[in-house]
């Protein structure tokens, strides 16, 4: 981890004029966040998308490799849309540009026939782990399909039309457990009969279950008001049971792959009730609050943890208990901040199990993922909702 503190300081110094570098916890206001956020924006780099963030992948104690993918960049733009009515005048000038730089790179991970679906990676042409050595003489075989993930969080992002968004909306139904006789193989038993989505656009994909996949899928359904689907209801359940069964905290890596942790998928589930109409899963959220409360105030969770398991209360408009503090740290600490990890490419995340158990606990074929940018937006996230949750109450 040492390597990849290394580079990815090396990276800021060179980035960063030093006035801003000079930032400390005193003064790192939300402004200097999204200056900061901007600033990061690829302008021309050798392995990076004109227009995307910067993200870096690891597989164990490897050094981080550049990872040119939408996603990040995806998530990035979403929530500072999110976060738009809560800034000053000056700081939505600089969202309007950021996103204005990025909307043009989604170009390059769109489906290649024209549909409107994503890609993790470039679809023109198709990548397999950029950068990758060896693994790139696999780019033609080993091409990963469109994902629902990448494809609702680019569409989000791209504040896509009404009619764009049931289209793939009716797309989604052909990729879901049960159909055409396609049956998932790899999550836990009670989940098998439900007729949700896959996480992959891909006939030749096995099935594939992730709640945090389900749940901005939910979103992007709530988000466009489009009429529910049994895939949605089944989606709905998913999480349910999850939730029931407290497979969210004991078995999170079978039912999020993807994500695997959960403080992140608490904050899934946060950001997806938070939004106006959805009331699917009012009847967990006295136990959701709990769970979340009891893993922030643990000395040993994550900072990065801290800030999104906070974020998730205040969406749940919950105060944060009053014998806990998060602290700005110097701005180094966003790129150096080891064993934070938001996202994983899990590429035994489709073997049925119990191969997927094995592959999971030894760490085959995953990848830690990191983007020191969304960081930033996430710490910012949790700034303006605080801020907001003061001013609202009495």
């Amino acid at each position: 981890m040492k390597q990849i503190s290394y580079i990815l300081f090396i990276f800021v110094c060179s980035h960063f004029p030093n006035r801003l570098m000079a930032a400390n916890f005193d003064t790192l206001t939300a402004h200097k966040l999204l200056q900061l956020v901007a600033q990061q924006q690829v302008a021309v780099h050798p392995h990076f998308t004109t227009g995307t963030f910067p993200a870096y992948r690891t597989y164990h104690f490897n050094s981080p490799k550049a990872d040119d993918n939408i996603f990040f960049t995806g998530l990035i733009v979403f929530t500072l849309q999110q976060l738009y009515p809560l800034v000053a005048q000056t700081d939505k000038v600089i969202i309007d540009s950021i996103v204005k730089r990025a909307k043009p790179a989604f170009n390059s991970f769109k489906n290649k026939t024209g549909r409107n679906t994503y890609n993790f990676w470039q679809t023109q042409p198709s990548i397999f782990f950029p950068n990758g050595g060896w693994l790139n003489w696999m780019n033609r075989l080993m091409a990963l399909p469109d994902d629902m993930d990448d494809t609702v969080i680019s569409l989000l992002a791209l504040n896509t039309d009404s009619t764009t968004a049931q289209a793939v909306h009716n797309l989604m139904q052909l990729y879901t457990n049960l159909h055409n006789g396609k049956m998932i193989h790899n999550t836990k038993k009670l989940l098998k009969e439900f007729q949700a989505y896959s996480t992959w656009f891909g006939n030749k994909m096995p099935i594939d279950f992730d709640v945090c996949v389900l749940a901005n899928v939910l979103y992007f359904v709530q988000y466009y008001q489009l009429p529910f689907s049994k895939a949605d209801s089944a989606a709905v359940n998913v999480i349910k049971k999850s939730i029931e069964e407290n497979y969210i905290l004991k078995n999170a890596v079978i039912i999020s792959p993807h994500y695997q942790r959960t403080p992140v998928i608490l904050y899934h589930l946060a950001r997806l009730m938070s939004l106006p109409g959805f009331h699917a899963l009012d009847n967990y959220k006295s136990s959701l609050i709990q769970l979340a409360q009891n893993i922030l105030m643990k000395p040993s969770t994550h900072y990065f943890d801290k800030i999104i398991l906070a974020s998730a209360l205040l969406k749940w408009n919950q105060s944060i208990p009053h014998n806990f503090s998060i602290k700005i740290p110097p701005l180094h600490q966003f790129f150096t901040a080891d064993n934070f990890v938001f996202f994983k490419a899990n590429m035994g995340s489709i073997l049925p199990l119990p191969f997927k158990n094995i592959f999971e606990k030894l760490g085959i074929g995953e990848f830690d993922y990191d983007a020191p940018a969304y960081n930033m937006v996430l710490l910012l996230e949790y700034l303006l909702l605080q801020e907001q949750y003061n001013q609202i109450q009495p």
